[in-house]
């Protein structure tokens, strides 16, 4: 590897960076993160990177520090004269207002876009975006990569019989759809409706479940709200087993409660956001997505393609 590759991991996941380091064969750079006695944060980075190609590898779950870390990175590289500037961001937080629809509320994705653009990346790797027009909202160049051929690997090696993947809203049905394609599975859909931010109701199910396998299929867990109801509407449809695959596990409130408790038997997440709370739920399965990003990686950095990752 080219000694031109910078590769800078902030504190949100640094276990990932590391990972990706590995794969790699690099060191990360030493950099200095810490806090100033009332509470901002401090950065420093150790190693000179003038004229480097430095990739930042921080996704930007809450809090709203991982966010500002990984801006004030940003800006140190910048002011450190580095060549170029790859913000690596393997959760893109603040996604889930990507349009005005009600009066009165922000687009907090597109306000994030331009924050990071300001504050000088020149290019955006991100991972599994929570709608695709994001990409539109920014002005310098933008990967977005999927986590689906790591989820694919592992649940074609279940060998799972007579499998129907299920997208829990209309927007998953082109990533279902793929899925379905590559398992020679059926494709079925969730009927739901959202009554709050946070919240939704499912109503009916699309499609033949009875005796199937099941694969639901989405991009993030958050309250975990829609997948638990849905398993048990699908279970009542008469589905054989249930398995619940997504890219980001977020998480929040009695996320993992509800999992355990439903008739979900696996939920099958990546390391994007790193998970240390499996004793509240045993039904977790975190896959590496290190490999991946880190090809996407050594690919942008030596210029070659890289469609070859997308599914």
């Amino acid at each position: 590897m080219n000694d031109e590759l910078k590769l800078i991991a902030g504190t949100a996941n640094p276990e990932l960076g590391r990972k990706i380091a590995s794969y790699l064969g690099v060191d990360l750079c030493q950099v200095e993160i810490g806090r100033f006695s009332d509470g901002e944060i401090k950065v420093r980075i150790e190693d000179n990177i003038r004229g480097r190609d430095v990739f930042i590898i921080q996704p930007t779950f809450a809090p709203a520090d991982n966010l500002l870390e990984l801006l004030l990175l940003i800006d140190a590289c910048c002011r450190a004269s580095a060549s170029r500037i790859t913000a690596v961001i393997p959760y893109y937080g603040y996604a889930r207002q990507d349009r005005k629809d009600q009066p009165r509320v922000p687009i907090s994705a597109k306000l994030v876009a331009n924050l990071i653009t300001k504050a000088g990346a020149n290019r955006v790797l991100a991972l599994e975006l929570h709608a695709a027009q994001i990409q539109g909202f920014f002005d310098i160049q933008l990967d977005n990569l999927f986590a689906a051929p790591v989820l694919l690997e592992y649940i074609q090696g279940k060998k799972l019989k007579n499998v129907t993947i299920v997208s829990p809203d209309v927007g998953g049905i082109k990533m279902g759809r793929a899925f379905a394609k590559r398992l020679g599975a059926n494709l079925a859909i969730v009927d739901k409706r959202r009554t709050t931010a946070d919240n939704s109701e499912v109503m009916n199910i699309i499609g033949e479940v009875a005796k199937s396998d099941i694969v639901i299929l989405d991009d993030i867990i958050s309250t975990a709200g829609t997948i638990t109801q849905a398993a048990e509407v699908l279970r009542k449809a008469g589905a054989r087993t249930i398995i619940a695959a997504a890219t980001h596990p977020v998480f929040s409130g009695d996320a993992l409660e509800k999992l355990e408790a439903s008739p979900i038997e696996e939920v099958i997440v990546t390391n994007s956001i790193p998970f240390r709370d499996g004793k509240r739920c045993s039904k977790i399965v975190v896959l590496d997505v290190s490999p991946l990003l880190g090809e996407a990686i050594r690919r942008i950095h030596t210029g070659e393609s890289i469609s070859i990752l997308f599914m």
